[in-house]
């Protein structure tokens, strides 16, 4: 009998701003199972397993076209590894 290890949490803290609260909102639509924590000057977002930041998702919500390397600029600190980063989307995961 094998037993299943619960996903390893993957996160991101971003900066709290208008702009970064856009981004927020559309990674909580497009990762079911998100913790969105808020705290001064802070957003953390964590999820078991796997994070995706959508490009399209972004733009909707910000009204105005989005960059992925925009992302960097939000980035206080990340917990997991970064195993996709394209023009259409960042993936936040654990390899191993």
């Amino acid at each position: 009998m094998s037993v299943e290890a619960e996903p390893r949490m993957v996160g991101v803290d971003l900066q709290e701003n208008e702009e970064n609260r856009a981004i927020v909102e559309a990674v909580e639509a497009d990762n079911e199972d998100l913790t969105v924590r808020h705290m001064p000057g802070l957003i953390r977002l964590t999820k078991p397993g796997r994070l995706v930041i959508n490009q399209a998702s972004v733009e909707q919500r910000l009204g105005r076209p989005w960059e992925t390397h925009e992302f960097q600029l939000a980035i206080v600190s990340y917990f997991g590894e970064i195993v996709e980063w394209d023009d259409d989307e960042i993936v936040i995961a654990w390899k191993h």
